[in-house]
């Protein structure tokens, strides 16, 4: 057996990189637990332009484009009160749906990414995941991310949550519409 040669010193490893998300980008993730089956709560989420009857920060929903099949390719503006003193307005280009299973959408406008519904049955209710990947386009929402970002995200939640408890109250088998 042949010695092996020896081996010039290893370098000293290289710190951790953190993460590759800056400040004006953002995943957000929600969960919702709705008392409804599946059916009923995909019926109400496709109808987008019901969205103000039950979703309090929805202000208005507009169609520029109407979609093919199952609304694929149309395009909503969908102008949102939120917790802040400043309303948002998006546009929303709708890019796969799988019924009853998966909503995929693009923004553009003030938040531009894309955002997925996922749902599915549990007995009598429904689990609803949202998850939106978004970049701040508007210049003072940038600047001001890096020290804004908690609130932002904070925000976001509080659409999120009283758009949940909007549904539930909707889809509710006694409620008053």
């Amino acid at each position: 057996m042949r010695p092996r040669p020896p081996q010039p010193p290893s370098p000293a490893p290289l710190p951790q990189a953190p993460a590759l998300q800056s400040a004006d980008h953002f995943d957000l993730l929600s969960h919702w637990h709705i008392q409804a089956p599946l059916e009923q709560v995909w019926a109400t989420l496709t109808d987008t332009e019901g969205w103000p009857h039950w979703w309090p920060q929805v202000r208005e929903v507009r169609t520029l484009r109407a979609g093919g099949l199952l609304g694929l390719g149309s395009v909503r503006r969908i102008r949102w009160a939120t917790r802040l003193p400043h309303q948002i307005s998006v546009e929303i280009e709708l890019v796969e749906v799988l019924r009853l299973q998966r909503i995929r959408g693009r923004s553009r406008g003030q938040l531009q990414g894309e955002g997925i519904w996922l749902l599915s049955a549990d007995g009598d209710s429904t689990h609803l995941t949202y998850l939106w990947r978004v970049r701040l386009n508007t210049a003072w929402m940038r600047w001001l991310a890096p020290l804004l970002a908690p609130l932002f995200r904070w925000n976001h939640e509080s659409v999120m949550r009283a758009g949940e408890a909007g549904l539930q109250r909707w889809l509710a088998p006694h409620s008053l519409r």
